[in-house]
């Protein structure tokens, strides 16, 4: 985080690992379709094609909200740290985690919902959070 910061604020830097993040994310969840398709029986183009729309289109707006509330939070409780710093933390370390969010969809797609799917979900999200909150600290100390 420290280098990424100091390369200097680049917008379009942050964008590309949250749609890297997005599409990483949409693969991971194509074993899971697949099976819901052949389980279900349903067309899995439309239950691609949905999935696509809300991982591409949707997601980035979340996450752009979500970093804006969390540098609402951090004004807020005056801490330094800027608006770029806030969406860059969220957003590498979204992508940062992705190795893990792969092994999710694998467990989603061979075994289904069940204990093994609840433990990969809850290292991706515990590994997810340290890293977004030592992101987050970094940004601010390097923003003052």
């Amino acid at each position: 985080m420290r280098h990424l910061m100091s390369i200097g604020c680049d917008e379009s830097r942050a964008l590309m690992f949250l749609y890297g993040f997005c599409a990483i994310s949409f693969v991971a969840q194509t074993p899971r379709l697949a099976r819901q398709s052949h389980l279900t029986g349903q067309d899995i183009s439309a239950l691609m094609g949905g999935t696509l729309l809300a991982t591409l289109l949707f997601l980035p707006l979340i996450f752009y909200g979500l970093a804006a509330i969390t540098q609402l939070v951090r004004c807020c409780l005056r801490r330094p740290g800027t608006g770029f710093g806030a969406r860059l933390s969220l957003f590498w370390s979204l992508l940062a985690t992705t190795p893990i969010l792969l092994l999710h969809g694998l467990v989603a797609g061979f075994l289904g919902a069940g204990s093994a799917l609840n433990i990969v979900s809850v290292v991706w999200f515990g590994f997810f959070l340290w890293f977004w909150f030592e992101t987050f600290r970094v940004s601010g100390e390097l923003s003052s």
